[in-house]
């Protein structure tokens, strides 16, 4: 039997038709949408995925939530359209109106999308940022203002990114790559060689989830060489750990090292800049960077430095959270500490599948205990 794409979904990202019918229904719950039972969602699942009936709204929606997928990637039809010539007409008129609120509206939600990523994850904004950078695309597409171009431009590139980061959490790297490749292309267009730079250093980190190393290295690279000089330290400092990571990955441990002395170096006393409210280095966030370097790097000092972290990161930033924990339990593993690395894992396993961070509960998926032949996710 051929698998429908909404079953190859599922089985890539390894969740039971059980935990997809709670899913399907804590979302409708909190969305407050009328839903059938679990046990009809039961036989229903198996004939969607079946290919035997078509998943009709609002269970596209849902599917799109729980999953962080586009109707293509589901199997689902494009949404549809009104005529033509309609539509056109409507698109025309929309992107003749638009003015400083609108631009500030479309602002806000981003800034507010991300808010809500560091705390909740992206389970409830990906659909939502998909939906807004297409907004923007579309009032860019259909003749905007000259004079409002490049500040809605730089809008759609930080959705765009914001959008990347979370399909890539979702293990969705080919939509992943998708959003990057547009936020580069408006950063053009806004004319801003920081937005471009910056854009194109989180697209390399998809490389190094597919295993593309070398070329990721040359990615981070390059997004610093296109920042040389002309954008603020604060962001060639995230640059430079962003390339220590990509290095790490590749096994490049003394480069590795450099390029987070250099994030040292360049990191300013003041690190936030309400013109990069994408960036964030204060604080704890270039130790924690640092301790996830060097546990993969195998680096005995990584325990310590990740332990000492963890408590000074702020409550808000869960993902980050997570991410600290496969890290540590990777390094309490490489450190032979069964016992520290189990429980660490463990509780990576609730926090991530809380926030449905698919990328960390992946990487739990190869952790190897001491003393044990197979992974514990």
């Amino acid at each position: 039997m051929v698998k429908t794409k909404l079953r190859e979904v599922r089985d890539q990202l390894g969740y039971s038709a059980a935990e997809v019918i709670r899913m399907l229904l804590r979302r409708a719950s909190m969305l407050g949408i009328g839903v059938m039972s679990a046990t009809s969602l039961k036989t229903k699942l198996s004939v969607w995925e079946n290919g035997h009936e078509s998943v009709s709204e609002p269970y596209q929606r849902l599917f799109r939530d729980i999953y962080g997928r586009i109707n293509e990637e589901l199997g689902f039809p494009p949404e549809q359209q009104d005529s033509e010539a309609f539509e056109l007409r409507s698109r025309l008129a929309v992107a003749r109106t638009v003015d400083a609120g609108t631009v500030e509206l479309f602002r806000r939600q981003v800034n507010d999308a991300r808010h809500a990523d560091q705390r909740f994850g992206g389970i409830t904004l990906l659909d939502q940022l998909r939906s807004s950078a297409k907004q923007v695309e579309d009032v860019l597409t259909y003749g905007a203002g000259r004079g409002w171009r490049q500040q809605l431009a730089a809008v759609l590139t930080e959705a765009s990114t914001l959008a990347g980061w979370l399909a890539l959490d979702r293990n969705a790297v080919g939509q992943a790559w998708t959003h990057y490749e547009r936020a580069k292309a408006a950063a053009r267009e806004a004319d801003s060689t920081a937005l471009l730079a910056h854009a194109t250093a989180e697209q390399a980190f998809v490389l190094v989830d597919i295993g593309d190393t070398s070329q990721a290295v040359e990615q981070f690279a390059e997004a610093r060489r296109l920042a040389e000089r002309t954008t603020p330290p604060l962001l060639r400092a995230w640059l430079a750990a962003a390339h220590g990571e990509g290095l790490a990955a590749a096994n490049q441990r003394d480069e590795a090292l450099r390029a987070f002395d250099a994030a040292d170096a360049l990191l300013p006393s003041n690190p936030v800049d309400p013109e990069l409210p994408f960036v964030f280095l204060a604080g704890v966030h270039l130790d924690r960077w640092r301790g996830h370097a060097a546990a993969q790097l195998g680096e005995p000092e990584a325990v310590a430095r990740l332990a000492a972290a963890l408590p000074r990161l702020p409550p808000t930033f869960v993902r980050a959270k997570t991410r600290m924990l496969v890290d540590l339990a990777f390094a309490y593993a490489a450190a032979g500490d069964r016992d520290a690395a189990l429980e660490h894992s463990r509780q990576a396993r609730r926090l991530g599948s809380q926030i449905k961070s698919d990328r960390q509960l992946r990487r739990l998926g190869s952790l190897i205990l001491p003393g044990s032949a197979s992974g514990v996710a």
